[in-house]
């Protein structure tokens, strides 16, 4: 029985991926876009294409910053899904190697238990240009499963994770069903089940 969901946030939980709605709003969209896509495919590593991709906003207003993520449309059926595991008593917690300005403001709205991310660093109401916090590496995903399954006294079996991206492979290796989102194909190679449908209820109807 599953007793844990662990989601990626972006383009999983969410529409899209927060660092290039935000790169789009400061105009540095394009090239923020090629780094992002050339990570999640797996051609460039996670810290250094995430270290670059944030150098890119140095110099926003930290309160654009919020306005931004305070609206981030949430994925088709995020909600449903969400509210259909409480109902089966599993625990849901988010791993994003995407940033709590996101995530924090997403779990007002959907009320998963949990959420581990990253912080963009801020001065005086503007961003350096740097980032630190939880999931700074490609295989920070599997290390903090790793801990909350023993925290949790859990199982593989008892954990299902569910993701996009190539950093999500860290994660699937810890968790007993591996369910990719309209993923990449780098990702698809670990799942048991994937669902192409741009829609979380498709999730509901696999492990009903």
């Amino acid at each position: 029985m599953i007793k844990l969901c662990v989601f990626d946030f972006d383009s999983t939980l969410m529409d899209g991926e927060t660092i290039d709605i935000l790169a789009n709003v400061y105009g540095v969209g394009d090239e923020v876009k090629a780094i992002t896509q050339k990570a999640m495919d797996g051609e460039l590593d996670f810290f250094e294409s995430l270290v670059q991709r944030v150098s890119l906003l140095k110099n926003m207003k930290y309160q654009t910053v919020l306005e931004v993520c305070k609206t981030l449309p949430l994925m088709k059926g995020s909600c449903e899904l969400i509210e259909f595991l409480h109902s089966k008593q599993i625990r849901t917690v988010v791993f994003s190697g995407g940033f709590h300005e996101g995530i924090d403001f997403a779990q007002e709205k959907l009320n998963f238990s949990l959420g581990f991310a990253n912080f963009l660093h801020h001065k005086d109401g503007i961003l350096t240009g740097l980032v630190g916090g939880e999931i700074m590496f490609a295989n920070s995903k599997g290390f903090m499963l790793q801990r909350l399954k023993k925290f949790l006294n859990l199982k593989n079996e008892e954990v299902m994770c569910v993701g996009d991206g190539a950093n999500d492979i860290a994660m699937f290796k810890e968790s007993g069903l591996k369910i990719a989102f309209c993923a990449k194909q780098i990702l698809k190679t670990y799942a048991d089940i994937c669902v192409d449908e741009k829609d979380l209820k498709e999730i509901i109807k696999v492990i009903k």
